[in-house]
This record gives C-alpha cells, sequence and structure tokens, in this order.
C-alpha cells in the first residue's frame, strides 16, 4: 500500500489531470499518462500491448451494475455475500472467489487485507452455489472499504474480464468504446463460457455477430437472454441485460470521444 505521502501526490496528479482523484493508478489513469507521454515523446519503439478499450462512462456502469452506490456498497457489500444460484462467495466489487483460484486470491488481495482475513477468504476459493452459502455467516468478521474494493477492481479484475471478453468474443477489440464496455459486463455477470446447452445459446450466438460488427444484433441477443431469470424475482439483472443493450445500440463514435474517456485495458 502507498503512503500517505505518496497517496497525496498521486491524488493531486488525477486532480490535474482531470480524473477521479482516487489515489488509485489504475487503467484510467494510466491511459491519460501514457497519452500525455506519447504527445512529449513521440510513439513508443514498443508499445504497451493493450487488449480492450473501454469508455469511462460503462466502466462506470459496470461498476454501478455491481454495487449500485457507495452508500449500498457499505450497507450491504463490504461484508463478504452470496448473491445467489451458482454464485460463489463475492467480496468487494463483484469479486467471485468461487470462480478463482487460491493463488489468484492472493496475488490480487495480499497486502490489501489483513492477512487471517485473506486466509479465510482463500478457504472458500471455487465454492459455489449451496456450499458457498454455507461459509457466508463464518465470513461476517471480515469487511473490505469501499477504497481497496475500487484499487482491486481496476488495478485486477477489469483486465481480467477483458481478456476473458476477447477469448469468447474475438474482434471485440474492433467495436466501439461502449460497446465493449458492456460486453465485458456480460462476460463478467455471466462467465466467458459458450458451451453447447439452452442456457448459453444467446452467449454463442453473439460471437458471430461481434465479428461482423452487428450492435444491433449483439443487443437483441443480450435482451432475448432475459427469458432465463422472468418470473424468478430477479429484476435487477433484467435491467442489467437491458441497460447493456441499450449502451451496445447507441453506442456513440470513438472518434468524437475525448481521450480521457477511453480507457485501456
Amino acid at each position: 500500500m502507498a503512503s500517505p505521502q505518496t497517496l497525496k501526490r498521486i491524488k493531486a496528479i488525477q486532480a490535474r489531470l482531470g480524473l477521479t482523484a482516487d489515489g488509485i493508478i489504475g487503467p484510467a489513469t494510466l491511459t491519460v499518462v501514457e497519452h500525455l507521454i506519447e504527445k512529449v515523446l513521440g510513439p513508443p519503439t514498443d508499445p504497451v500491448a493493450h487488449t480492450m478499450k473501454i469508455s469511462r462512462k460503462g466502466m462506470d456502469q459496470i461498476v454501478d451494475f455491481e454495487i449500485y452506490s457507495k452508500a449500498n456498497y457499505n450497507r450491504r457489500l463490504k461484508s463478504p455475500t452470496w448473491p445467489g444460484i451458482e454464485s460463489g462467495v463475492t467480496i468487494g466489487i463483484g469479486y467471485d472467489l468461487g470462480y478463482h483460484s487460491e493463488s489468484k486470491i492472493e496475488k490480487d488481495w495480499k497486502g490489501q487485507i489483513d492477512d487471517v482475513d485473506l486466509e479465510d477468504l482463500k478457504a472458500v476459493s471455487g465454492l459455489r452455489g449451496q456450499a458457498a452459502k454455507a461459509k457466508i455467516h463464518s465470513l461476517r468478521h471480515i469487511s473490505i472499504s469501499i477504497e481497496v474494493a475500487q484499487e482491486v477492481f481496476l488495478t485486477s479484475v477489469l483486465a481480467d474480464q477483458a481478456k476473458k471478453t476477447i477469448r469468447a468474443y474475438p474482434g471485440v477489440e474492433k467495436l466501439p468504446a461502449d460497446a465493449q464496455a458492456m460486453l465485458v459486463s456480460l462476460i463478467f455477470n455471466r462467465g466467458g463460457s459458450l458451451k453447447n446447452t439452452d442456457r448459453r445459446k444467446e452467449m454463442r450466438a453473439i460471437r458471430p455477430l461481434v465479428a461482423l460488427g452487428d450492435l444491433a444484433g449483439i443487443a437483441a441477443q443480450i435482451r432475448a437472454m432475459k427469458r432465463l431469470w422472468e418470473g424468478l424475482n430477479m429484476g435487477g439483472l433484467l435491467k442489467r441485460r437491458n441497460k447493456e443493450a441499450d449502451f451496445i445500440e447507441h453506442a456513440r463514435d470513438d472518434g468524437a470521444l475525448p481521450e480521457s474517456e477511453i480507457i485501456l485495458v
């Protein structure tokens, strides 16, 4: 963790760049710094290989999908939760321990939370469904601040989900930044599996549409998959699919967006 003085300096730099002064050197801050360096020194001789680009508005929407608001996070999500169905124990901003190995959990959270709490979280690695639900009570003592949750999301989770998205949907990096962000949101929420089952048929149908750049077709498939949750008292998930589809359908032209609105991951 950075010292208070270092955090103060980082926040001052972010404020001067017109960014949210959160002290987190994540993709948003790095992208703006890279643009500024390129303007002064020219293109790098060995360019950084970015997987995707997403819009700041899209990134903010993903966070909103996961926590709704800072107040809601502090009230309901700062301790481990179990979202239901096949989820594992979930912490921070949508970080599902059921889908991460112990070594990955260690890498992402070491130094961010107490070592004893980290060992407790590693112990539920891979548990999903009812097995995860049964462990929630024993983890209630763990509390993760919104600042720590945001740091892990920006420095680890976002990049991991971008890689999963590009594996599932080759060519996604050629879509508008708004559309890329919402496909990351979809993979973040549903995972990257395209296996040949009825529950995943819309996920599979999106793959060729991405290659074609068919935004309307992608949006239609995202709306179609709402069939899986209708009548199950899962209104939040239905709204998420609608918003993802709307974002994609009305994706803004990247050329019209300022540099600060495009985030490279």
